[in-house]
């Protein structure tokens, strides 16, 4: 039996035996001939592909924007696709007005994009409309044309109109139901969850027992081997709801391998342990990239520079693979035998993450170079856990990466490191320490030395950023 999926395409249902592993990029510009949605770099770097995806959460519906052009359209069965024709009336939409009024459009190719990201912000969970909000919303469209400021101006009008502070508590329903009223979204979303609940579950998530490929958030795999996709055998992770949440216990936390990126940096439990996660998360990708990102796509992905592997493997984490009914748990720590080789059959899927629960004496940093200062990928990239009482280091966990074949603990430097004053001469010497473990080569994100230089100036980073009482950026290049 062919693969048929199931969902409502704007205000229509759609039942299709598109091949799962087809873009939905593709998918509606070919077979809809919706082409509102632009195909840009097809990379999920420009945003011009913009939709809106819709997917009942407990009994709620939730709205995120995300980039067509990294998304399966196997993944959309029991979701709601809306794309810029979708949210066309008979007017403008408030958002549509917005940018018209402040001249925030001129040849017009990126415009669906941004109309489809800031509505998606009027509609995000719990979110107060201001400016830095439409900033964030913002961040995964590029435009070449009008540049931003003509686009922050119309983003403000939305404050005036929709920054009341009221909705930041309204349930879900609520906030559409008031968007629905005030004619940002069309009337038909009002009926989608009860159109939602009555899709059929899949009898099967994979009719094909031997996948060629496993597709998670698709924001690597698609720029890799996108061509190769449609016609492949794939298994699309993401109807697995199994492998998705957060949940703490027994002293440690439990990552669905599906966990995306923004749910990690936006969820409760992870904020009281690492309260700056939102902001480095803002160096790594945009909003709508990290609605696609997961935690075990990075992981498995294998760059030595991926920014949340770096960040789970200081935080000592430990992988459970599954293939068929067997099950094996892998400490990340030793996940990677060489580059891009892992302790992994190619039947093993990643399907949790687990790492011990820091306790409320441990600090956890982040640092990142990269050529553009956020939303790019890293030169380097480091990540820290360090307990310290009464200026002693009593545990630490050292990562680096793009200094080696691999994301790289530092096992030698965390060593030295542990039991030792936290003060200048521990942290200098372990830099030679550091340096003997790292082996960085020269490429376009820079030269070997300065990724030595990167090195050095992280562990001075994380150590007076996160024990200023102890130590200071100055104590470092004092001149004589």
């Amino acid at each position: 039996m062919a693969w048929q999926t199931h969902f409502i395409l704007n205000n229509q249902k759609i039942i299709t035996s598109e091949s799962p592993g087809t873009l939905v990029l593709d998918y509606l510009r070919r077979r809809e001939r919706l082409v509102g949605t632009k195909e840009g770099c097809k990379e999920g770097d420009c945003g011009a592909c913009m939709v809106l995806v819709g997917e009942l959460v407990d009994n709620q519906i939730e709205y995120m924007p995300m980039t067509s052009c990294l998304m399966p359209v196997g993944e959309l069965h029991g979701k709601h696709l809306v794309t810029v024709e979708g949210l066309n009336q008979e007017h403008l939409t408030p958002v549509q007005q917005a940018i018209v009024d402040e001249g925030g459009t001129q040849c017009g190719f990126c415009t669906p994009g941004i109309v489809v990201s800031m509505t998606a912000y009027l509609m995000k969970s719990g979110a107060t409309v201001n400016d830095e909000g439409i900033k964030y919303a913002l961040g995964g469209n590029l435009c070449r044309c009008t540049g931003y400021a003509s686009l922050i101006r119309a983003g403000k009008i939305l404050v005036d109109t929709f920054g009341d502070g009221a909705n930041a508590g309204q349930k879900q329903e609520e906030r559409l139901a008031d968007l629905i009223s005030r004619k940002a979204i069309p009337e038909y979303f009002h009926s989608i969850p009860t159109r939602l609940k009555k899709i059929p579950k899949l009898d099967s998530v994979n009719s094909k027992k031997t996948p060629d490929y496993f597709i998670a958030g698709g924001t690597d795999i698609y720029v890799q081997k996108g061509e190769l996709l449609p016609d492949s055998r794939v298994e699309v992770l993401n109807l697995h709801p199994e492998m998705k949440g957060i949940t703490v216990k027994n002293g440690k936390v439990h990552l669905g391998a599906l966990t995306t990126f923004e749910e990690f940096a936006d969820h409760p439990e992870i904020l009281k342990f690492i309260p700056n996660m939102k902001a480095y998360m803002h160096l790594n990708a945009s909003w709508q990239i990290r609605n696609r990102a997961t935690l075990g796509g990075n992981i498995v992905n294998a760059s030595p520079i991926g920014d949340m592997t770096i960040l789970l493997l200081a935080l000592d984490s430990t992988l459970t693979l599954k293939e068929g009914r067997n099950r094996r748990t892998v400490p990340l720590k030793s996940f990677y035998k060489g580059y891009k080789v892992l302790d992994k059959t190619p039947k093993e899927i990643v399907t949790e993450i687990t790492f011990p629960l820091p306790g409320p004496e441990t600090k956890i940093h982040f640092e990142k170079v990269s050529k553009r200062r956020t939303l790019d990928i890293a030169s380097v990239n480091s990540a820290i856990k360090v307990q310290a009482e009464d200026g002693l280091i009593k545990d630490v966990h050292l990562t680096m990466g793009g200094v080696a074949p691999v994301p790289l603990f530092l096992e030698q430097t965390s060593e030295y490191l542990q039991g030792n004053i936290l003060n200048k001469e521990t942290i200098m010497g372990a830099l030679p320490i550091a340096m003997a473990e790292v082996s960085p080569i020269s490429d376009v994100r820079g030269s070997a030395e300065y990724k030595r230089l990167l090195v050095r100036q992280f562990m001075i980073g994380h150590v007076t950023k996160l024990f200023p009482e102890y130590l200071k950026v100055r104590d470092f290049y004092e001149t004589h």
